[in-house]
């Protein structure tokens, strides 16, 4: 007899648990899903020693160069760009006052958007700056149609002058954070 109650109870606990734990599956959800991931990439990298900008001469262009920038050319990657930051850190040990022109160009080559640096002579500080593309920035229009940067840097000092650290270059770092909607 005990050994019959004890089986009704096991079985009654079973019967519980494997009611009392399983909910009906909702495959629906995937409808609720947002998928926003964030893609950083760096974008371009410019180098220049002293020696080349005095060769340039006092006021001339010493750097010239257009990147090409694909990023966005499939209309599907475009659409979902919600937003951007790009970020410029510069380093300038020459004796030189510089310059540097980023433009952000079209298919065509007309600019959408331009960034001008003016960075003093040595010592100067690490000059830093973001850029934000979307909500509470610049249109994000800008980077959706860019396909190309062109890159300019002018010597608005001297071009005889050397500065006294050991290897005097410019120094331009550029990198890039995207934000995009998958669903």
């Amino acid at each position: 007899m005990k050994r019959l109650l004890y089986s009704v109870f096991f079985t009654a606990v079973v019967l519980f648990l494997t009611t009392s734990c399983t909910e009906e599956q909702d495959f629906g959800q995937i409808d609720d899903l947002r998928v926003t991931p964030t893609l950083a990439s760096g974008l371009f990298y410019m180098e220049s020693d002293e020696a080349t900008i005095n060769a340039a001469g006092a006021l001339n262009s010493f750097y010239s160069q257009e990147i090409n920038f694909d990023a966005f050319n499939e209309q599907y990657v475009a659409e979902r760009l919600l937003e951007g930051v790009i970020s410029y850190e510069m380093d300038n040990t020459t004796s030189k006052e510089l310059r540097i022109i980023i433009e952000f160009l079209d298919e065509a080559g007309r600019p959408l958007d331009r960034e001008i640096f003016t960075i003093e002579a040595d010592p100067s500080e690490t000059v830093v700056r973001e850029v934000s593309y979307g909500p509470g920035g610049k249109s994000i229009d800008i980077l959706a149609n860019t396909s190309s940067l062109r890159v300019l840097a002018n010597n608005l000092g001297d071009g005889t002058s050397v500065s006294s650290a050991e290897d005097p270059k410019i120094i331009l770092r550029s990198g890039a954070e995207f934000l995009f909607e998958l669903q």
